[in-house]
C-alpha cells in the first residue's frame, strides 16, 4: 500500500521511528471450545486476507525515541462522534477503499454506504456506529500518513476513547485490522443487546467543586429502590475532565439527578443520545461474548505506548490487553486520568504534537479542559472533504 500499513487488512503501528509490525496472526483459535465465533472469524480472514509473511519489525521497534516535541500522540475517538457523510474525505487516499471492502466482508453489510448516506438512525445504532468510528479513524490515519508521513513515523503514544481503544491498538500493531473489527462487531452487538434489556441511559454532568458525584449516585440508587427497582445502577461511567463526569444507569436514577441537580451542585446536566448505560455493570451480558472472541485473536505487545481506559496506564503485554479490553465494557472510562498520564512531563519540557484521527473534535475539546498547554499543539484529521493541499 506504500503507507504506514503493510496492507489494508494488516494495519500495523509505528515505533518511535516508524517500525512496522508485520508478524502473522492466528486465524481463529487453537483453544478448545473457542466456538462458532472463532470459526467464523477464521473463515473471514482466510478468504479475505490470504497468507502473510512475517516482517522484520523487532529491530525497528526498538529504535531510539525522538525528543518530546519531535514525537507525536494520536487520539482515537469513540461512539458518539459518528455522523452521516464521514469518510467522504478519506476515499481518495491509498488503501481506504480496500479497508471498507474488507469491512463489508467482516461485518456482513455495506459500512461505507451507511457512513456516506445513512440513514442517521441506523448509523447511530450501537451495533453500527462502533464499527463505523473504528474504520473511519484508521482511514483517517491513512490520510495523515499520505499527507504528513513524519507525523505517523514519529508517533510515541496513542489512546482511544472506549471503542477507539481498539483502533489505537491496531495502529500500534497489537491487533490486526480484520480481527479487531470482528471483535468490535461482537462488542457492539452485545452492548446493544444489553442496553435493550433495561431502560437505561447516560447523563453528562458538569459540577461545581463541591459536587460529590458518588454521593449523588448513592441517593439516586436509593430513590430507585423506593420505586421497587431491584439492584439499581447509577454510577460514574466516564471521567472526562475536571468537574465533568458522565453518570450512567437506570433512567429513573438519571431523572432523579436531573430533578435534584441544584442539591448536588450540578451546574449542567444533559442526557446523551444513547440507549444504554455503557461502562457500567448493566453491560455485563456483553462481557462473555467479547472475552470469547478475544481468546481467538493473537494479541501482541504494542509498538508504541497505548494507554488503557480502565486505569489510564500503559498496556504492558498481550494478556494485559486481553483482560482490560473486556473489563473496559463494565468499567468507567478514565479519560481525564489517561490524559494526565499521556502528557505528564517535567516542568519546562515541550509537549508533543497531538492529532485526533477520525470523526469529530470531541477529544480535542476535552484535552483543552484537561491540559491547555498540550492542547495548543492539537490538530484534527478530518474525515470530511477538504481542499487539496490544505493543512491537516
Amino acid at each position: 500500500m506504500g503507507s504506514w500499513a503493510a496492507a489494508p487488512w494488516r494495519l500495523g503501528g509505528c515505533s518511535g521511528r516508524g517500525g512496522l509490525r508485520g508478524a502473522p496472526r492466528r486465524r481463529g483459535s487453537s483453544r478448545p471450545g473457542a466456538g462458532d465465533r472463532a470459526a467464523t472469524l477464521s473463515d473471514l480472514l482466510r478468504s479475505s486476507v490470504g497468507d502473510e509473511e512475517p516482517g522484520a519489525a523487532a529491530a525497528a521497534a526498538r529504535r531510539e525515541r525522538p525528543s518530546p516535541r519531535e514525537g507525536t500522540v494520536l487520539l482515537f475517538p469513540g461512539q458518539g462522534s459518528q455522523f452521516v457523510g464521514m469518510a467522504r474525505g478519506l476515499l481518495r487516499y491509498p488503501g481506504v477503499r480496500d479497508m471498507y471492502r474488507l469491512a463489508e466482508k467482516v461485518l456482513g453489510y455495506d459500512l461505507l454506504s451507511l457512513c456516506l448516506e445513512g440513514p442517521r438512525d441506523e448509523l447511530d445504532r450501537t451495533r453500527h456506529c462502533q464499527p463505523a468510528v473504528f474504520v473511519a479513524s484508521l482511514a483517517a490515519v491513512e490520510k495523515l500518513n499520505h499527507r504528513q508521513p513524519k507525523v505517523v513515523e514519529s508517533c510515541v503514544a496513542a489512546a482511544g476513547y472506549s471503542v477507539g481503544e481498539f483502533a489505537a491498538l491496531v495502529f500500534a500493531g497489537a491487533l490486526g485490522f480484520a480481527e479487531a473489527l470482528y471483535a468490535v462487531k461482537v462488542r457492539a452487538e452485545a452492548m446493544q443487546k444489553a442496553s435493550e434489556a433495561v431502560p437505561s441511559g447516560m447523563l453528562s454532568v458538569v459540577g461545581r467543586r463541591e459536587a460529590n458525584y458518588k454521593f449523588a449516585c448513592l441517593e439516586a440508587r436509593k430513590h430507585c429502590e423506593s420505586l421497587g427497582i431491584e439492584n439499581p445502577v447509577c454510577e460514574i461511567s466516564n471521567y472526562l475532565f475536571p468537574d465533568s463526569r458522565v453518570i450512567a444507569g437506570h433512567l429513573q436514577a438519571l431523572e432523579f439527578l436531573q430533578e435534584n441537580a441544584r442539591k448536588y451542585y450540578f451546574t449542567r446536566t444533559k442526557m446523551l443520545p444513547v440507549s444504554g448505560a455503557f461502562h457500567t455493570r448493566l453491560m455485563e451480558p456483553a462481557v462473555e461474548p467479547l472475552a470469547e472472541v478475544l481468546k481467538s485473536i493473537e494479541i501482541q505487545k504494542p509498538l508504541v505506548c497505548v494507554y488503557s481506559n480502565v486505569d489510564g496506564k500503559k498496556y504492558m503485554h498481550s494478556k494485559h490487553i486481553q483482560k482490560l479490553l473486556v473489563k473496559q465494557v463494565v468499567s468507567p472510562v478514565m479519560w481525564e486520568q489517561t490524559m494526565h498520564s499521556v502528557y505528564e512531563r517535567k516542568q519546562g519540557t515541550e509537549f508533543p504534537y497531538t492529532y485526533e484521527v477520525g470523526p469529530g473534535k470531541q477529544l480535542g475539546a476535552v484535552l483543552k479542559k484537561c491540559n491547555l498547554k498540550a492542547w495548543k499543539q492539537y490538530n484534527h484529521v478530518d474525515a470530511l472533504e477538504d481542499e487539496e493541499g490544505a493543512e491537516t
